[in-house]
């Protein structure tokens, strides 16, 4: 059931979405009016979307079941340029056949965020615009319309001048401005939202559309979310957790959230699921272990969104059954794995008995993003391997160790691997 179109913002702020707005009762008012087009831009740079780009999405999916029509989209143009905000260093140059790889990878993760707005949700590629651009019309009709003064002040230009700012990024504000300004002439797109670093090239777009159209279009900006211990969201000791199952499989995807700090649960609840807001504050009066079931709730709303009801079940039922078992032989048998989804990973039989260094098994399982964080993690003793504790960088697996059904590789508390021989 869709909220009344004035409670949008609310519930948006409410739930900690609002960093920054151009102009609040403007918005608030707009809002209010009917329905409006708006729109949120990803850049395919990756082959996935990770967990903090459902900040983004999560927003866009609370305005669509208000009644607003969405429209995201995919920056297969802005990607060939790379977009300096947030960046100590020029992205890498991707070209355009993995631009428009990355880009059909992502459009159905997006699309999950979407299915409240029905055949009101566009997905869109700004190449589609930019590539036919004629630069020398472009600098005439649209590139007069900054100052380089302003720019440079921005925060995302600012921080880059010290180590060097290429041309090519120095372009990025006006091609994602003319983004705005071609969505409010196709789509009448009155509000652009996004990160909170991106709050410059958003207010670039609303300044160019007011002075082409003399119309004041709208921005808004989210927090840039940081874990309780200030690690960025999403970053673990194996990398990042993708949004793909291909690259962070749901089990590996729900362990993150089961186990985030206590600190960050009725914030990720507010974020990240759709679970009313009342509830969640019943959840904020759990101390201790009893605060375990609103990281449950957390961990499969956030997978279901993600991966499906399906899979978050399974990914629930693995996770309870494998940490409540004695670390050491999968529990049951090897149905195990294919009915809980816990991530198997496969030896051959002259590795193992080589003597297969348990540091470059952590690697090459995805426990670890490095060999030198697998290092760190038996340092500070997070590794198991079945009953045993890892004592040591130089320990190996024994070929004894690993049992028919398979044996749980632990790496702290958040994840684990089957071990299997074949």
């Amino acid at each position: 059931m869709s909220m009344p179109l004035l409670d949008v913002l609310h519930t948006l702020r409410e739930r900690g979405f609002v960093q920054q707005v151009n102009d609040e009762s403007g918005l608030t008012a707009l809002l209010g009016k009917g329905p409006i087009s708006y729109y949120c831009g990803f850049d395919p740079t990756a082959s996935s979307l990770h967990v903090g780009s459902m900040i983004p999405l999560m927003a866009l999916a609370h305005l669509a079941r208000g009644g607003h029509h969405p429209i995201a989209v995919l920056g297969g143009g802005t990607a060939m340029v790379g977009d300096p905000s947030g960046k100590t260093e020029l992205r890498q140059m991707l070209t355009v056949e993995t631009i428009q790889d990355n880009r059909d990878q992502i459009e159905p993760q997006v699309r999950r965020f979407l299915g409240a707005a029905g055949e009101h949700a566009l997905v869109l590629d700004n190449a589609e615009w930019l590539a036919p651009l004629n630069y020398l019309e472009f600098l005439r009709d649209i590139g007069r319309h900054f100052s380089v003064n302003r720019m440079l002040a921005a925060e995302a230009y600012r921080l880059r001048l010290e180590k060097g700012l290429s041309f090519i990024e120095f372009n990025y504000q006006l091609l994602q401005a003319y983004d705005y300004l071609v969505l409010f002439r196709r789509y009448g797109c009155m509000l652009q939202i996004g990160g909170d670093d991106q709050w410059g090239n958003i207010l670039a777009g609303t300044d160019l559309v007011r002075r082409l159209h003399q119309t004041e279009t709208y921005a808004l900006t989210f927090p840039l979310i940081t874990t309780a211990s200030g690690a960025k969201m999403g970053k673990t000791a194996a990398g990042a957790v993708w949004l793909s199952a291909e690259r962070t499989s749901p089990f590996d995807f729900y362990q993150y959230f089961v186990n985030v700090d206590d600190r960050d649960v009725i914030r990720f609840l507010k974020l990240l699921t759709f679970i009313p807001l009342d509830e969640i504050q019943r959840f904020a009066a759990l101390q201790g272990a009893e605060l375990r079931a609103a990281k449950q709730a957390l961990a499969h709303a956030v997978t279901e969104i993600v991966h499906g009801k399906e899979a978050a079940d399974t990914a629930q039922a693995g996770a309870r059954a494998a940490f409540a078992g004695s670390g050491g032989a999968v529990i049951g048998d090897s149905a195990f794995v294919e009915t809980f989804s816990v991530p198997t990973h496969q030896l051959t039989p002259s590795v193992l008995a080589a003597g297969a260094k348990i540091v470059d098994v952590l690697h090459a399982a995805g426990l670890a993003a490095s060999k030198s964080i697998a290092r760190r993690l038996i340092e500070q003793g997070g590794v198991r391997l079945g009953e045993r504790k890892v004592t040591s960088v130089d320990d190996v697996i024994r070929p004894e160790e690993i049992v028919a059904e398979g044996t749980l590789l632990h790496a702290g508390k958040k994840h684990l691997r089957r071990i299997v021989v074949g």
